[in-house]
């Protein structure tokens, strides 16, 4: 299995797309992170706050914010992503597509880095978490899809013209069917015990220990079975004991049996604790974990800042200790908060110039950091969080999720008016003779070439002859099948071989 080309506990600060395709394919155990939401506005942090000066646009622009290399890698890589943008364009507008677009080649490299057992959270909201689950079904499949979690964030919203909106969106998805899932189970203010349990509950031993009270015996109205007389007590003439008297005499001995004043065992007397229940499974809707109080210690100020306990249940439920978790947008470091307190490395990735003495303070605030050594046994001091701005070299040699131009020609376009499909072709056999550039087959006649999948502008598309292909007409049917030219070279020898072979 590939090793992680990165030290636990490191931050980087920048841009997170090069950083992402600077880490080793399948090392990363969870990833579990809230990226902007595309709410076309922008965010402040509150002043004189831990972070005082923090600000972000939430709004995208095809023409500022989208690269053409993520284009030409997307469409020939990954047409069904493109497509899902696409259609996000059509329903919703450029800048919808333009934020899938700026999202989808950071999914495309997140997905890229998960182990087989690894798992992905993505923090939306109604925005665009339709839109998104879309692009998620096209990078993972859709049969990786394991849960759309809403979240209750607040408890009351106005808002004239509309219901309130009080919920946010966790798409939650896995990398195969061989994820990491230890379950999880709701918090009620720090207790995994709701309420009405706890009234169930309602005996106390010495001990503190709460516990109810379950029959030790069974309805035997036909049967002399467990009919027996045991420490003093019988049970009723249509019942018996309704287990075994090995059994009865183990719980006897460990105190787990209700006494008579008398001393003789009660019938209804098995004691069931409420420190061994596991409390109320999790669902799909949490309602359980609230806002982040005002007047909190945990509010950094951050605008857009999540509660801890929410990303301390993913963090439980997907991953182990030890297992490192990855944050791209890491913000006020509430993921690197979370997997810190909960022994699990991390990796955290912001643009946010304060990004770094936030993670160090908070650690200091929850006792992980202080400046005179390692105050919590975690090999963790003051200024010991690793930052870069520079990007990791891979060292597994693989390509990135959606290769910039691994697929193409650099050609000079020439000047002048839009090109048709028929003059592209006449110019890169100009330009390059009659060569396949998946095969690299010679061939005699220009009627075995085609232009690649992609659409000119005379077509409605983006010339940029620069980025077209010669194909034979085998070649270009294996890539409109996503093959990148090194898989379609592979698939071509393969085809050798196998001629040669007769089959």
């Amino acid at each position: 299995m590939t090793t992680l080309n990165v030290q636990n506990r490191t931050l980087f600060h920048g841009d997170n797309l090069p950083f992402l395709r600077g880490i080793n394919s399948g090392t990363i155990h969870l990833i579990a992170t809230d990226p902007p939401f595309n709410k076309g506005r922008d965010f402040h942090a509150t002043p004189d706050s831990l972070a005082a000066g923090a600000r972000f646009e939430d709004r995208w622009s095809w023409d500022r914010d989208v690269h053409q290399d993520w284009i030409d890698a997307i469409q020939d890589d990954w047409p069904a992503v493109w497509q899902v943008i696409e259609a996000a364009r059509a329903a919703a507008g450029e800048d919808m597509a333009a934020f899938l677009c700026w999202l989808g080649v950071r999914l495309l490299e997140m997905h890229r880095v998960l182990r087989e057992d690894g798992s992905l959270y993505l923090h939306c909201d109604p925005t665009a978490s339709h839109y998104l689950k879309a692009l998620l079904d096209a990078i993972f499949g859709r049969a990786q899809f394991r849960n759309e979690i809403t979240w209750q964030r607040t408890e009351s919203h106005n808002t004239a013209e509309r219901y309130g909106n009080i919920t946010d969106i966790l798409l939650y998805y896995a990398k195969s069917e061989d994820e990491t899932w230890n379950g999880g189970f709701h918090d009620y203010e720090g207790s995994k015990y709701s309420e009405q349990q706890l009234k169930r509950f309602r005996h106390v031993d010495p001990d503190g220990r709460r516990y109810r009270l379950e029959n030790l015996t069974a309805p035997r109205p036909d049967s002399d079975s467990g009919k027996f007389e045991w420490r003093g007590t019988r049970p009723g003439p249509t019942r018996g004991w309704g287990y075994r008297l090995e059994q009865l005499e183990q719980w006897w001995q460990e105190g787990r049996i209700h006494l008579k004043k008398d001393g003789t065992p009660r019938t209804d007397g098995l004691k069931m604790y409420l420190e061994d229940s596991e409390g109320k499974p999790l669902q799909n809707l949490w309602t359980d974990v609230s806002r982040i109080p005002n007047t909190s210690d945990e509010r950094t100020g951050y605008p857009t800042q999540k509660p801890l306990a929410l990303y301390e249940r993913i963090i439980k439920a997907s991953s182990n200790e030890g297992d490192f978790v990855l944050d791209p947008f890491c913000g006020c470091a509430t993921t690197i908060v979370a997997a810190e307190r909960l022994e699990r490395r991390w990796i955290g990735m912001d643009i946010w110039d304060k990004a770094h003495d936030t993670v160090i303070e908070r650690l200091q605030s929850e006792g992980l950091a202080a400046p005179d050594g390692d105050t919590a046994g975690r090999l963790l001091t003051f200024g010991r969080v690793g930052y870069s701005t520079v990007a990791p070299v891979r060292t597994d040699e693989g390509e990135t999720a959606a290769p910039i131009l691994k697929t193409k020609q650099k050609i000079a376009e020439p000047p002048g008016s839009k090109m048709s499909r028929a003059e592209m072709v006449d110019f890169l056999i100009d330009q390059n003779g009659m060569v396949c550039r998946g095969c690299d087959r010679q061939f005699d006649d220009p009627l075995y070439l085609e232009l690649d999948h992609n659409t000119p502008r005379s077509d409605g598309g983006l010339n940029h002859i620069s980025n077209r292909l010669l194909l034979c007409g085998p070649c270009n049917r294996i890539k409109s099948n996503t093959l990148t030219l090194s898989g379609l070279r592979r698939e071509n020898a393969k085809r050798g071989r196998m001629a040669k072979k007769g089959e």
